[in-house]
């Protein structure tokens, strides 16, 4: 009998197709597990660029259609397997780290997490003396993972002058704290929604010169910090290297969240009252904008519509009733159903919104690529099987037109209830 190794095309489709039910146990038999990296037959190293948790050749995170990255399980499982993670208490840090994330609309966001997760690398660099990771919380919020997000300290101001648009009182703020922790290191997001206005007015406040647009920190014992980072300039086309200062403005993905362990989260307080701070600016509040005027790329609710949509003008009520930014999949702009400017994904718009809900779309590679930043993905489908099911952190199977009219019914409600209650 010939010793020569027949190939089966079936079970090298099925290793390539990590959705085919068969994929886990042949790549099993293969001996790949969930490993990225393998030896080929003829010496060449084999990748996977699908594999979870895979980063590409430009320091992107590629999104993971099997849907292991996105929560599948319920609220309960999940704060169940939260309480299971071990759990790390630092009673006598060496240092501090601080932290002043953006926490835009209450919650962290995946930018504060990946700032938080770099701070845990700062903070966890010396086994022999680790140091404290010290989240600053302005006003009031909805989160309630703080413990699981690395955080050791938690100092959370709720004074008046602190809510809002307030930079100078906020500023104050972050100096007494310099006084009372002398921090390490500050980290700040570089962002649009305060943190990197706030960080810079920090460093000329300390007198220290930041870096900014941070998005990769490797460790490196020639520099007097430790720590080298590298930075993105000249419209993002260069990369600049450079030693970690004491104030670090950072990008997302700078550094993976926390995952596999909780924190302390101990409340603080500072050792003085807050002074009473003569502001120069009054914030007088959001302004109302009609949704249907916002840019895709900068809604931060957008319910897109699909090939699923049958009632098109209930589509449009519940975007209104919701003040959500309509979007569409590409199958409905070439139909003819909603503007091109309207589409979502890698042949559209990409989008960063924090809520997404799809309304019948199954999830195309290139609708999928579109929303990979999107914080809360909501799927609303016929087909329990689709793609965008498995990228959803909540589905529901059922009539498209039917859930939009319960929704916009329970919705209605709760302002009614909330006018009377008033």
């Amino acid at each position: 009998m010939s010793e020569v190794q027949r190939r089966d095309p079936r079970r090298e489709w099925i290793a390539r197709n990590r959705l085919h039910p068969q994929h886990s146990e042949v790549m099993a038999e293969l001996g790949r597990g969930a490993a990225s990296e393998w030896m080929g037959p003829h010496g060449v190293l084999r990748r996977n660029p699908h594999a979870v948790g895979f980063t590409g050749p430009n320091g992107v995170k590629r999104i993971d259609r099997s849907g292991a990255q996105q929560g599948v399980t319920g609220g309960g499982a999940s704060a169940a397997a939260a309480q299971q993670k071990p759990r790390v208490e630092i009673s006598d840090p060496a240092f501090s780290v601080v932290v002043v994330p953006d926490m835009a609309g209450g919650r962290l966001s995946g930018h504060d997490r990946d700032l938080l997760g770099l701070a845990r690398r700062l903070a966890d660099a010396d086994d022999q003396a680790p140091g404290a990771v010290l989240a600053v919380v302005f006003g009031a919020h909805k989160e309630s993972g703080f413990e699981e997000a690395g955080i050791d300290r938690l100092l959370h101001l709720e004074s008046s002058d602190v809510t809002g648009y307030a930079p100078e009182a906020r500023l104050s703020a972050l100096g007494m704290i310099d006084m009372a922790w002398s921090p390490r290191h500050w980290l700040l997001p570089d962002s649009k929604l305060g943190g990197g206005e706030l960080g810079r007015r920090l460093a000329a406040r300390l007198g220290e010169r930041p870096v900014a647009g941070v998005w990769q920190v490797e460790a490196d014992p020639g520099q007097a910090t430790g720590w080298r980072c590298i930075t993105r300039g000249a419209a993002e086309s260069l990369d600049i290297q450079r030693e970690l200062p004491r104030i670090a403005l950072a990008l997302a993905e700078c550094a993976e969240p926390v995952s596999d362990i909780r924190h302390a989260a101990t409340p603080v307080a500072l050792p003085e009252p807050l002074p009473a701070t003569l502001s120069r600016i009054e914030d007088l509040g959001q302004v109302p904008v009609d949704p249907a005027g916002v840019a895709l790329s900068e809604a931060e609710f957008i319910l897109s519509a699909g090939n699923g949509v049958r009632d098109w003008d209930g589509f449009h009520h519940t975007a209104e009733v919701l003040g959500a930014t309509e979007g569409a999949s590409r199958v409905a702009v070439d139909d003819g159903y909603m503007a091109r400017d309207r589409q979502v994904g890698a042949t559209g718009t990409w989008v960063t919104a924090r809520v997404y809900i799809a309304v019948g779309i199954s999830g195309a590679i290139q609708h999928l690529q579109g929303i990979q930043t999107c914080e809360k993905v909501i799927a609303i489908n016929m087909d329990p099987g689709c793609d965008m099911f498995k990228r959803a952190d909540l589905a529901v199977v059922g009539d498209s037109t039917r859930i939009l009219q319960a929704l916009v019914a329970r919705v209605q409600q709760s302002r009614e209830e909330q006018r009377d209650a008033a």
